[in-house]
């Protein structure tokens, strides 16, 4: 699956859906296997301008990266989320926002993706992966109080999306070096 084909699954369930597109009906489209595509919706969501710096935004997406990292430390085929998780929505006229803004930079990134270094994308590299989520996903409630941090985060874990996905380990340290940076923002910022 590529990037353009995930935005697609996305926009199906906006389409599916009354006026309100919950986390329930994005994973029912994208499938409850991947973790992948799931570091990938939560990295587009924070990354994307505006969304990523709304008030609960950072702290909500960190809980579902904790979630996720904590279920692919423990080695676990598929996730699982508690209902009241799955039932957060958004509205239909701001997915289809988030996906519209995501297209074009996503068939940027179809023609660059591909299988390199995979030794750091898969693997024993899954655990180092998940384990820098987790701290990401430490981080993102102070990433409300710096303006624009939250950004850093989307694009990190959106890189170890697409690094699982496409088992692209090039992606996968690129993604490694955004978290160091982006945390050291943080950091300098509150200090």
């Amino acid at each position: 699956m590529n990037l353009e084909q995930l935005i697609d699954q996305i926009a199906d369930a906006e389409q599916r859906s009354g006026h309100q597109v919950s986390l329930e009906d994005v994973l029912s489209q994208i499938g409850r296997r991947s973790f992948g595509p799931l570091l990938l919706l939560v990295g587009l969501i924070t990354m994307a301008p505006l969304v990523g710096d709304i008030p609960g935004v950072p702290t909500l997406m960190a809980i579902i990266v904790v979630l996720t990292a904590v279920q692919l430390l423990l080695g676990r085929d598929y996730f699982w989320f508690p209902n009241w998780l799955l039932r957060r929505s958004i509205s239909n006229e701001t997915l289809s926002n988030v996906t519209r803004w995501c297209r074009k930079p996503a068939r940027l990134v179809d023609r660059l993706l591909r299988q390199r270094l995979v030794s750091f994308a898969r693997g024993p590299a899954n655990y180092a992966i998940a384990f820098v989520c987790l701290i990401i996903a430490a981080a993102m409630p102070l990433m409300e109080i710096v303006p624009f941090s939250a950004n850093g985060a989307g694009i990190a874990l959106t890189s170890f999306g697409l690094a699982l996905i496409a088992r692209d380990g090039l992606l996968a340290l690129i993604a490694f070096v955004t978290t160091a940076a982006t945390i050291m923002l943080v950091l300098t910022s509150l200090l």
